[in-house]
């Protein structure tokens, strides 16, 4: 049978078809990028295929939109396509919905898909599409335009499919290899991110560790970490990372629950992409110009702690699978920031068992008045039967009596019968700490609220959380500082000097005074609201002169602790002793017995207590001479007076007129300042 050079023409291009189709197999095992692909492949079919460009466009499932990703041609060339093709009036979009191919020969006059005339502005008047699908998923399809009308015939269109068809195996092959180097970079990110954790519980240092290993895999430009603030039901910012602007990070920001994408997170415990920020010109969306972000709750054990977001200046910077990567990394930092609030607790308990020691133990080295509360007279015991009913309350108590009469052992009665037994008891002599430095003893400070503060410190309102504060000699608190001490009691709150941070505390307060505070508060020495939330259950301890029945019971109890310190033995008081005590007005009241029992029992030579009775007749002969119209101040600074004289103007020391009187030496100085005592100036001659 003869052929015509024509069929052997055709039989020649066929055979060369193929054999191409045997190389293309090959170019696609050798190449490992699409684009190295597709340039080899435009120039094998280049002599077989009539084409000016061929493109390849995937199908963008979340956008349903078929969208370039190759266009090459065998020669460099600057020709561009459109990013995205619609479905419906593309080509494209319609080969991929039927399957099926489809050939334009005269782009021009065709007029089914409207989409396609764009392509009328470039050099393109003839095209065929085809499908690029597997066996397992339709993928895309594959373009090849020509600027010759006609350009395909039958024969071309087999080919291009049967080229379709290779090119579908290389791109699912590059999007399997896409994926699976995506979930190695996933796999170690996390891997990294997990080490991260193990090894920091620092907030800050945690978040800009996290964000440089994130940065790699999900590009962003700002980083937050907000925790969950249950006193104000709000998420606040703990820690940023970004650009090293000062002015973009305002310390504990405050994030609202239900107007912001890290309050729907945290709220609806999913992750939230924010494609359009619409924040306050103060929030910090706005401050760092981000345009985009993703915020994923942070939940460990079934609570939800706080809030892990990332922003970019960039819009729709995120997708899906970004916050689902977030989501994962969000899990693993729920459980380290878990361990960070416990170790921070756990240091804070830790801090604070430290100060509760050092305060103990300075309260232990401070020698008290009286171990126990002696005495069976009747105003005595309705003073203890004021302090059980008390006790077992909540209730602020307001303790009043003069200087020595055991205010201090009272408020220890009352917190030792109370439910908060079990915490501490801390103790703040108002008169004894300068006014300047009172806030910080009350409310502690930060490092560097001011001069001389090197270091944080909590003060005595924190120490005594959950327990009991003893004020005393309260009248001493200034004015500006009483506000806040009102705060305190009414809203439980405060804030420590240098910080803008509220601490919620929950102290029970017991108050003392020596003064009559109605009065301080008709001269506006004092505050009223404050006096009325002091007053709330008041107390008062009698001095020692209206209850002369315990003078006895006392003498001997002193007499016995101090002979058992001193290694002596007391058996018995003298009468007239005895009775002159009994007799003696006690402007110091029970310290004053303390301190004259204790000098006694170094002067007894015996068994039988000695008392210096000529210090009580002495003190007794300036009260006598003491008309009716004389007040308590008067007799109080006549006393102290004559104590100074006798030891010569020296306050301190064990011989001084501190010990004397049964004060403490900063107790004397206030007494001396609101007597208006002031040591006499040497006469020169």
């Amino acid at each position: 049978m003869n052929t015509t050079p024509g069929q052997v023409a055709v039989a020649d291009e066929q055979r060369k078809k193929y054999l191409t189709l045997l190389e293309l197999s090959k170019a696609i095992a050798s190449h490992r990028d699409l684009t190295g692909l597709f340039h080899d492949l435009a120039c094998r079919l280049q002599s077989l295929v009539d084409f000016s460009h061929l493109g390849v466009l995937l199908y963008d499932k979340k956008h349903n939109v078929m969208r370039f990703h190759l266009l090459e041609t065998c020669e460099p060339t600057e020709a561009q396509a459109p990013l995205e093709v619609p479905m419906e009036g593309s080509i494209a979009g319609w080969v991929w919905q039927n399957q099926d191919a489809v050939v334009i020969r005269d782009l021009e006059n065709d007029d089914r898909f409207p989409y396609a005339k764009i392509l009328l502005t470039r050099p393109v008047k003839s095209i065929v599409s085809v499908p690029l699908t597997t066996a397992h998923q339709r993928l895309g399809v594959v373009n090849f335009w020509s600027d010759k009308m006609g350009a395909y015939d039958d024969l071309d269109i087999e080919f291009v499919k049967l080229v379709g068809a290779q090119i579908a195996v290389a791109v699912e092959a590059q999007c399997y290899q896409r994926r699976l180097a995506h979930e190695r970079d996933r796999s170690q990110l996390l891997l990294e991110i997990n080490n991260t954790l193990i090894s920091n519980l620092n907030l800050r240092e945690l978040l800009a560790a996290i964000s440089n290993c994130l940065r790699r895999v999900i590009p962003h430009d700002v980083a937050g970490l907000a925790l969950y603030d249950a006193q104000i039901n709000k998420l606040r910012v703990n820690a940023l990372e970004g650009p090293g602007d000062e002015n973009l990070f305002i310390a504990d920001e405050i994030i609202d629950l239900e107007s912001t994408p890290s309050g729907r997170a945290f709220t609806t415990r999913q992750p939230v992409i924010n494609t359009s920020p619409d924040q306050p010109p103060s929030s910090l969306v706005q401050r760092a110009g981000l345009k985009s972000g993703v915020v994923v709750p942070l939940i460990s054990h079934d609570r939800a702690l706080g809030t892990l977001g990332v922003g970019s200046q960039t819009e729709n910077a995120f997708t899906e699978d970004d916050a689902e990567l977030l989501n994962q990394v969000g899990k693993q930092v729920a459980i380290a920031v878990e361990n960070a609030l416990a170790f921070r607790q756990i240091d804070e308990l830790k801090n604070q068992l430290t100060e509760e020691k050092l305060y103990l133990e300075e309260e232990i080295r401070t020698e008290y008045n009286f171990e126990e509360i002696i005495g069976n007279s009747s105003t005595l015991r309705r003073v203890l039967q004021d302090v059980e009913t008390v006790a077992a309350t909540a209730s602020t108590v307001l303790i009043y009596g003069e200087t020595g009469t055991g205010k201090e052992l009272i408020a220890h009665a009352i917190h030792n019968l109370s439910p908060r037994r079990e915490r501490t008891l801390v103790k703040v002599n108002c008169a004894a700490i300068p006014t300047g430095l009172l806030e910080s003893e009350f409310f502690g400070h930060e490092r560097g609220a001011f001069t001389g503060a090197i270091d944080r410190r909590i003060g005595r309102f924190e120490l005594a959380h959950q327990g009991t504060i003893f004020l005393d000699e309260v009248e001493d608190i200034p004015l500006e500082l009483q506000s806040k001490l009102l705060r305190v009691l009414q809203e439980h709150e405060f804030e420590r000097l240098g910080s803008s941070r509220t601490q919620r505390v929950d102290v029970r307060i017991i108050a003392a005074t020596n003064t009559e505070l109605t009065e301080l508060v008709a001269e506006r020495k004092f505050r009223s609201d404050l006096y009325y939330r002091l007053n709330v259950f008041p107390i008062n301890v009698p001095p020692l002169r209206d209850r002369p029945e315990d003078i006895p019971l006392l003498v001997h109890f002193f007499a016995h602790r101090f002979a058992q310190q001193m290694k002596k033995k007391i058996e018995s008081v003298p009468k007239d002793t005895m009775a002159a005590l009994v007799s003696y007005n006690w402007p110091g009241n029970i310290r004053e017995l303390q301190n004259l029992v204790e000098r006694g029992v170094i002067l007894s030579r015996g068994s039988t207590l000695e008392i210096p009775l000529t210090e009580l007749k002495r003190a007794t002969r300036v009260t006598t001479q003491v008309n009716d119209s004389t007040t308590l101040e008067a007799v109080e600074r006549d006393h102290i007076l004559r104590v100074l004289s006798e030891t010569r103007w020296v306050i301190g020391g064990p011989s001084g007129a501190a010990a004397r009187l049964g004060m403490n030496r900063t107790t004397l100085n206030h007494r001396m300042r609101k007597l208006g005592i002031s040591r006499p100036q040497p006469q020169h001659s």
